[in-house]
């Protein structure tokens, strides 16, 4: 990557920035986890690669403002693992998964409440939420069990996936009340509340809700790929169909 920035090499490469990168670590990382789904081992070497990529090429970038090298990177990295798993490297115990992420995240809140404490007289200032360092950026329903994961971290959460189903249910009435009121600014909001909830609910399962929007997803596009498919067979297309029609080829593909 030095050579690639140097005098002499890949113009496209001398002319980038970390801003100009950034759509090109969401997309690596997009395609690492399609790597991942698709069990193919050559797949995820490259892709692996390819976002290991990003990595050096932004440590070059501030390598050459004198900011850090990739050597600081990584020994930040180690001591961060070390610092953050004291179960094993500092004699602590935890029992359990759910114990090792609660502590994860104690000990994320005490290292940006001494960052900002070191750098502000101000106690004010220096105050941090516990559900700071999500990204804004996240895909939205990764944000949501993240979020949810912070507040749990620190107590604010359903007892169980019970109470979950019952504040689903709560919302989704609101939701309708907000329709007959007539609040079309309202029902937004209320939609967004119910996929929030929902959001919690997988978490309360076990489950992320990105990982099983996506899946879902990934259903709908083969069953109407399939649904294509069989009405193309009999010289029929998905438009102009009416919908008594449209429900049985698509219950059909269900079913193959």
């Amino acid at each position: 990557m030095h050579t690639l920035r140097a005098p002499g090499g890949c113009p496209w490469d001398a002319e980038q920035t970390h801003a100009s990168l950034k759509p090109y670590v969401v997309e690596e990382a997009h395609e690492l986890c399609d790597a991942i789904d698709s069990g193919n081992d050559s797949a995820l070497a490259d892709e692996l690669g390819d976002v290991l990529l990003q990595v050096v090429f932004h440590a070059e970038l501030a390598a050459e403002r004198q900011a850090f090298a990739v050597e600081d990177v990584i020994d930040r990295l180690s001591a961060k693992l070390v610092r953050r798993h004291p179960h094993v490297f500092a004699g602590a115990s935890v029992a359990t998964s759910a114990e090792v992420l609660a502590n994860w995240s104690k000990i994320k809140r005490q290292e940006r409440g001494a960052e900002g404490a070191a750098g502000e007289e101000n106690r004010e200032a220096a105050r941090t939420s516990a559900l700071d360092g999500v990204p804004r950026t996240m895909p939205a329903l990764l944000r949501a069990h993240r979020l949810g994961e912070r507040a749990a971290a620190v107590g604010f959460d359903w007892k169980d996936a019970a109470g979950v189903r019952d504040k689903v249910r709560e919302e989704l009435d609101e939701m309708i009340a907000a329709e007959s009121d007539a609040a079309p600014e309202r029902v937004l909001e209320e939609i967004g509340d119910a996929l929030f909830t929902l959001a919690s609910y997988a978490r309360h399962r076990g489950a992320n809700a990105e990982m099983l929007l996506q899946a879902a997803l990934d259903r709908f596009q083969q069953r109407f790929d399939r649904m294509e498919e069989d009405l193309a067979a009999e010289g029929l297309r998905v438009d102009g169909l009416d919908d008594a029609r449209l429900e049985q080829a698509w219950q059909r593909a269900k079913r193959r």
